[in-house]
């Protein structure tokens, strides 16, 4: 049955890849950014390409008013996808980038979530939420907690919810990909450096840089993103399906294996 399905990113990476793959499939698609500069070329890109089921529209989640437009907007599955990353170490960075990351990626997401499902709630549609988190959701490495704290926040939120909404016939599912080369890591890996000082902090910027490139380097720090895209596009739609969606397999295996070793860490 096909869907229409709201997706908040879909400028670039995996947003706009599975938005044009699920239009494909026959889904309308509402297609937000939150720059008013990627409008009007993801309207173009998706004309050329004869998608006349892609609606594009400017959701910025700061944006009170876009936020309220949104909700007026009828729609079968609401896919948070939208967010963006703070790296380096936890110790050092400035709190204020701390609560942004928060506020991008947690908070004005669920201002959203809130309001669709309890509009849902109010008519009696049984509706969808998918989150995009990441396997960053599922274990911490030195200097991404910032960023991955907030998607185990959003892991922690979607349980609760698939929980609560349940008598509702709401579902609520995660997505979590590896580490897919898409430029979101890599603009991520790049932002400590805007205020990494080695005059005063004692990480050492060539120190943090070598980390990320040699982790950039391997075949796990840059892997195809259509694989995951690929699976987006059966995810979203999808009316059963594991709550859960690691990928890679090879990924998800290393998870399950981190969080039983978790239970042995000696400090």
């Amino acid at each position: 049955m096909t869907k229409t399905i709201l997706i908040t990113g879909a400028g670039s990476g995996f947003g706009k890849g599975a938005a044009i793959g699920m239009a494909r499939n026959g889904h309308s698609i509402i297609a937000t950014t939150q720059v008013s500069s990627q409008v009007t070329p993801l309207r173009e890109e998706v004309a050329a390409l004869g998608l006349k089921n892609v609606r594009v529209e400017r959701l910025d989640l700061t944006d009170p008013y876009d936020v309220k437009q949104a909700l007026g907007w009828d729609f079968d599955v609401l896919w948070n996808n939208a967010g963006m990353g703070e790296a380096g170490p936890v110790w050092e960075i400035p709190i204020e980038l701390v609560r942004k990351n928060y506020e991008i990626n947690v908070f004005l997401p669920l201002v959203l979530t809130q309001g669709v499902v309890q509009r849902w709630v109010r008519e009696g549609k049984k509706g969808k939420v998918v989150f995009t988190s990441s396997m960053g959701g599922l274990f911490t490495p030195a200097n991404w907690g910032t960023y991955v704290s907030t998607k185990h926040a959003l892991e922690s939120i979607a349980e609760a919810l698939q929980q609560e909404l349940a008598p509702y016939g709401i579902k609520i599912q995660t997505i979590n990909p590896g580490a897919y080369y898409t430029g979101y890591n890599e603009t991520m890996a790049d932002n400590p450096f805007r205020w990494l000082d080695d005059s005063r902090n004692f990480t050492k910027r060539a120190d943090l840089r070598k980390g990320f490139d040699d982790f950039f380097a391997t075949p796990e720090g840059k892997m195809d993103p259509k694989e995951m895209i690929d699976r987006m596009i059966e995810v979203v739609p999808a009316d059963t399906g594991r709550f859960r969606n690691v990928v890679p397999k090879v990924i998800e295996d290393m998870l399950k294996e981190h969080q039983l070793r978790a239970w042995e860490n000696q400090i």
